[in-house]
């Protein structure tokens, strides 16, 4: 009896009633945890006036910051299958705190990309809330809930740029970084407190997770392809983001402050990922990437005409297309989870991984690229990658076999 009993308070721990404030709690942490990792965009002026480093030099910093995202995403994410995910986000935020407040100190621009790759390796503690939350989900709302926390990571990314733009331009980039060095601290200590315990669901080493995921894409077609569409989109994403404050800088004039404040846009369209959760609830994930493609790719296009515009009518234009794109890319990303979510529920945490390192790979290589873009063709370049990149995704959706 008193064995039983022990077995019934651990399943209670297990599955507790997802409620609206833990869900809230989860969001809040994958929002201010992703955010670490977009803070530096609109403060690569800031930060190149104080070490004297010019626009090529400073974009590295983003670059640095998103392949350590990949990085961790692609080897710490697994251990969310093998250990208590509870415990691998208090340990994340930890370090990831200390890391923010390091970038903060750093000495020289050398020094800040080095802490950029330890934040964007730690910043991946929102990609363990994530499964966190599907796990926690009963099944026929799992879409919805993916989709809630996920407007918290996707508001997250987007108002990064709004208060980092502020912050850097009236306190300086290092208050900005020791900010966000606290909230974190704060979310970390609140998610600890908040989520239960999680049931492991596999006893493989470490070497053995790791091959596994090999196993994994190359058994599951579906994720090739979630994980291929989602980097494509994530190409054109980072090209743009990239490369928006230089832009509006060099051909309006407009601070680092107003640049940020175009996070606005954006931060909109993240309001319907929960809508995009239950869409692909009810009429099946697959069928939303294809019109999240869409709308990426045809809300980049029509910057093309941006020069039979006045000014004013060219800032409402880029605003439009933000608020278009960024809710093409989130409905998309919603669904391609809840997809990947469903091929193996005792591998969320290796299936999360992979989606997520095709998406910043993707992220990365749009840093580059639109740099290169902004600089070799102006920035009808930097629109034509992102174009083709949605145009490429859209593809890859339309010609899924088992839609």
């Amino acid at each position: 009896m008193s064995s039983q009993r022990t077995m019934d308070n651990i399943t209670t721990q297990q599955t507790p009633t997802l409620s609206k404030s833990l869900v809230f709690t989860m969001a809040t942490g994958a929002g201010l945890s992703v955010a670490s990792i977009y803070y530096n965009q609109p403060m690569l002026g800031n930060i190149g006036a104080t070490f004297h480093a010019d626009v090529s030099a400073t974009g590295f910093i983003p670059t640095f910051t998103q392949v350590g995202y990949a990085l961790g995403i692609l080897f710490l994410i697994p251990l969310g299958d093998r250990f208590d995910r509870r415990n691998v986000i208090a340990i994340k935020s930890l370090l990831l705190a200390l890391a923010l407040f390091l970038c903060s100190i750093m000495p020289s621009l050398n020094n800040v990309l080095v802490a950029s790759l330890a934040i964007g390796i730690m910043a991946t503690m929102a990609q363990d809330i994530v499964p966190a939350a599907a796990n926690l989900a009963p099944e026929a709302k799992r879409g919805k809930t993916v989709g809630t926390v996920m407007t918290g990571l996707l508001v997250g990314i987007l108002l990064s740029r709004v208060i980092s733009g502020a912050v850097s331009q009236y306190l300086g980039w290092q208050a900005m970084y020791q900010l966000a060095a606290l909230s974190i601290l704060l979310i970390g200590l609140s998610l600890w407190r908040i989520l239960p315990s999680f049931e492991v669901h596999s006893s493989l080493s470490y070497p053995g997770l790791l091959k596994s995921m090999l196993t994994l894409w190359k058994r599951h077609d579906g994720l090739r392809r979630a994980a291929f569409a989602q980097g494509l989109l994530s190409v054109g994403f980072s090209a743009f983001w990239s490369t928006l404050a230089v832009m509006l800088h060099t051909h309006y004039g407009l601070g680092s402050a107003v640049a940020g404040a175009f996070g606005l846009a954006g931060a909109a369209g993240a309001l319907a990922a929960p809508l995009a959760g239950t869409l692909a609830d009810k009429s099946g994930p697959a069928r939303v990437t294809q019109i999240g493609c869409a709308m990426f790719a045809m809300s980049f296009a029509i910057m093309f005409l941006l020069p039979y515009f006045p000014v004013n009518g060219q800032i409402a234009l880029i605003i439009v297309s933000a608020l278009g794109f960024d809710l093409g890319i989130q409905a998309t990303l919603v669904s391609h989870q809840s997809l990947v979510y469903g091929l193996d529920p005792t591998a969320r945490g290796r299936l999360n991984a992979l989606l997520f390192t095709g998406m910043f790979i993707g992220m990365s290589i749009g840093s580059v690229l639109g740099s290169q873009a902004l600089a070799l063709l102006g920035w009808n370049g930097v629109v034509a990658v992102a174009t083709i990149t949605g145009i490429l995704a859209f593809i890859i959706r339309i010609t899924d076999r088992a839609v």
